[in-house]
């Protein structure tokens, strides 16, 4: 049986042209799934369920009306509100029809992934109508939840990113931007988990100057969630775009990685063995592989991309398995146009000419 298609869509039937329907977040795991990226498979639930779940216990629009007329200059005032939403939502009923549409869906997608026949894990991520745009991120501001370990748990993740909309970052971040609060809806990412050896972060540019000659890869062991919360530096590699050679390492002391909790779900943190903190969470070989994806990427937005990524751990999946989780648009210099490092050329193969010939002079 297929679940209602006005709540959930898979991967494969997501383009960006989905985005009211789907959020940022999910049109662009559609479009890289669609493009024959490599992506852990998944589906979404749809802003229609989340409508639908906000009408059945705010038929009079109360919610969004208060947060319209919020004033971010009183950062109390939308805190207060903030909290008193969440938990409205938190302890709200979601209509049984949603419910099985999600667990059916879920029921599917193990299906597919798991090779013991019970429920896999998955990540529940928020993926909200305004976000992962050309000129606005909310990288961060809403709900994430990684290794979700079944049915029951599934749906008071879903509610939870639903709710976490209504957090105060995300409200002063929105009204800052004047974005039109009755135009905002939530849809949710319900992906197969993958555990990752390392995983981390790529820029088509460099974050710090803006340079569009180069691929930025950052990484650390375990899921990437440690990097995102800031509790480990991670490695870095500065790649020329053109030839793919490694111009820049900084290899970080990685104390810590963050790995599945499989008993009990969710994340925990452990200690980096000493063998493996000093040394890099990438070979030259896998390196290569980001860098040609970054590429790839890029050409196929046809504009500069942040883009999450991770190694498989498993066994079962082909050695040194590269995913690809996420791509947005990069934001901070989209505006700020910066000059290569490398004098633009006409064609590619003069950048090699270039470098060639900058070596020699230093010889």
């Amino acid at each position: 049986m297929q679940a209602d298609p006005s709540y959930i869509r898979w991967f494969p039937q997501l383009s960006l042209e989905d985005r009211p329907a789907v959020g940022g977040k999910s049109a662009s795991l559609g479009e890289l799934t669609r493009a024959e990226f490599p992506v852990p498979p998944g589906f979404v639930l749809t802003t229609a369920a989340f409508e639908e779940f906000l009408a059945s216990n705010d038929p009079r629009g109360e919610i969004r009306a208060e947060i319209a007329a919020l004033d971010t200059r009183d950062p109390v005032r939308v805190a207060s509100v903030s909290e008193r939403i969440r938990e409205r939502l938190l302890a709200a009923p979601m209509p049984r029809h949603i419910v099985s549409a999600i667990a059916e869906s879920y029921r599917q997608l193990s299906s597919k992934v798991s090779s013991n026949g019970g429920g896999c894990p998955v990540a529940v991520r928020s993926s909200a109508t305004c976000e992962d745009s050309a000129t606005a991120s909310f990288a961060g501001l809403q709900d994430t939840y990684l290794w979700v370990p079944g049915e029951d748990e599934l749906i008071g993740r879903i509610r939870a990113c639903w709710a976490s909309l209504y957090n105060s970052e995300s409200i002063t971040y929105r009204l800052r931007l004047g974005l039109p609060e009755g135009q905002l809806a939530m849809a949710v990412v319900v992906q197969q988990m993958i555990d990752a050896l390392c995983a981390g972060v790529m820029f088509t540019r460099s974050p710090t100057t803006g340079d569009r000659s180069v691929v930025v890869i950052e990484g650390s062991w375990g899921l990437g969630s440690c990097i995102v919360s800031g509790e480990v530096t991670p490695d870095r590699f500065v790649v020329n775009k053109v030839t793919g050679e490694i111009v820049t390492r900084n290899v970080s002391a990685k104390l810590i990685e963050h790995v599945p909790d499989r008993p009990g779900g969710g994340v925990h943190e452990l200690t980096v063995d000493p063998a493996r903190r000093d040394i890099a969470c990438l070979t030259d070989a896998v390196i290569g592989r980001l860098w040609q994806m970054a590429r790839q990427v890029e050409q196929h937005y046809g504009n500069p991309q942040d883009i999450e990524w991770a190694v498989s751990r498993e066994s079962t999946l082909p050695a040194q398995a590269v995913y690809l989780l996420q791509s947005r648009p990069e934001t901070v210099w989209s505006n700020r146009e910066k000059a290569p490092a490398a004098k633009p050329a006409e064609k590619p193969f003069d950048h090699v000419v270039q470098l060639m010939s900058a070596r020699k002079k230093r010889l």
